[in-house]
């Protein structure tokens, strides 16, 4: 498996034990260790928790988050992303700036985006995409 960053929607269905994203995730972690999850993700997950009150699953997220990799926003990703924002601008077909930021965390760290929105994330170039929750 290649290294990878893990998307929001995919880590939902990871928390909701969907059997072949667990499965998947399990895989990944012996092969590398931990999960690389963005900080937009984390803020993502912890907003909709904290929204909904959900107590039970915010302490679940806060502990997986401690054992694995939250990587940041850096100059290189915003830049990606900035840049990946202008070109779509261009062509007039606009995404959500959430995918956006993602997206550029994913290339500038070199790993491959999991997410099960192919819709978005194959408009980003120099993105490689995998979607654990089909086979």
């Amino acid at each position: 498996m290649k290294r990878s960053l893990i998307d929001t929607n995919i880590l939902s269905l990871f928390f909701r034990n969907q059997t072949l994203v667990v499965e998947r995730f399990e895989a990944y972690i012996r092969e590398h260790g931990k999960i690389n999850i963005s900080i937009i993700t984390y803020y993502e997950i912890l907003s909709g928790l904290k929204h909904r009150d959900a107590q039970k699953q915010l302490t679940s997220f806060l502990e997986f988050a401690s054992y694995n990799t939250i990587l940041p926003l850096s100059t290189r990703s915003v830049t990606l992303s900035a840049d990946i924002y202008a070109n779509l601008r261009k062509k007039g077909t606009p995404v959500d700036d959430i995918d956006i930021l993602i997206a550029g965390v994913a290339i500038a760290n070199n790993l491959v985006i999991i997410t099960n929105n192919r819709r978005d994330f194959e408009k980003f170039e120099g993105l490689e995409i995998e979607d654990w929750s089909q086979i």
